[in-house]
């Protein structure tokens, strides 16, 4: 109970006050793309965010996005806390809060129009699609870069997607599809759903350009001369193992060590910390990895 008491606080510790700035920015952004561009012509976002949309339409009036974006995404992100650290949930949390309160704003007290059409693209479907998908990619992006998450289907995809042998952006892609057939049966038409599908692509092009990197782990090598510190806080933080490498300066000739270590995207901003508060001159480099096959113990 002590060791998580501790570990609690020296996490809260790391919040950064420009992360929840950018967060907040993250988030109106996001419902500002799905408010004004897709729920108005009944086009549906991805994930956590589309689900909502859609419960929202066939559940009583008092039942807004808003009440089902919380209801949704807080329990998911909390169910992944042990996985992702308080950081991540506490960024992701007050990321979802924001993106739920403005799009409450937007459709119930702003003097702004939504509910028949977009207020920059009327019913145009396709501008719709390409723009809401361009603006919430967006917002998603940003939350990602900052510390945490704004739909809690990326979180549960990073903790379940290995243990089904598939990738991360495949169990989304799956969970998607899911989404998008049943909200073509419950309208009985499947010309949203597949332009829904056309925003879905535009949002993960968009994320993929903020973040570096959507669907694919990334390895981190990290040059030290303090191996054994770093190699077991990296172990304890993320439950994951390491792989030591001899090596030697070419400049300096001094014995050093390479550890070899795999992380996810929203895991690269703690492991850096990690590093450098244990060792500040540390050289690390991060690179996508297409795949990540572990062996048969």
């Amino acid at each position: 109970m002590k060791k998580l008491k501790n570990n609690f606080i020296s996490e809260i510790k790391t919040l950064n006050w420009f992360n929840f700035v950018m967060l907040l920015f993250a988030g109106c952004i996001n419902a500002c793309g799905v408010t004004m561009f897709l729920a108005p012509v009944k086009l549906y976002d991805s994930g956590i965010s589309g689900t909502s949309m859609l419960l929202s339409q066939i559940t009583p009036e008092y039942l807004s996005l808003s009440v089902f974006l919380v209801i949704l995404n807080i329990p998911l992100f909390l169910y992944g806390l042990r996985k992702q650290g308080w950081v991540f949930t506490i960024y992701s949390i007050f990321a979802v809060a924001v993106y739920s309160l403005a799009a409450w704003l937007i459709t119930d007290v702003l003097p702004i129009d939504v509910s028949f059409a977009s207020p920059f693209a009327e019913q145009d479907l396709l501008l719709c699609a390409v723009f809401g998908g361009l603006i919430s990619g967006l917002g998603s992006g940003l939350t990602i870069r900052f510390g945490g998450a704004i739909d809690g289907i990326e979180v549960m995809a990073v903790m379940f997607a290995k243990k089904m042998g598939i990738t991360v952006g495949t169990f989304v892609m799956i969970y998607n599809a899911i989404l998008y057939i049943i909200c073509g049966a419950v309208l009985g038409s499947w010309i949203l759903p597949l332009y829904s599908i056309v925003t879905y692509f535009a949002a993960l092009k968009t994320v993929d350009f903020v973040v570096e990197g959507f669907d694919r782990s990334k390895e981190a090598m990290i040059i030290t001369e303090k191996p054994e510190a770093i190699s077991s806080a990296l172990m304890e933080a993320f439950e994951s193992g390491t792989t030591l490498i001899s090596a030697k300066g070419g400049y300096s000739n001094n014995d050093k060590t390479v550890i070899y270590f795999v992380v996810n995207r929203f895991q690269i901003s703690k492991m850096r910390k990690i590093v450098h508060k244990i060792d500040p001159r540390a050289y690390v480099t991060i690179s996508e990895v297409a795949d990540v096959i572990k062996g048969v113990k």
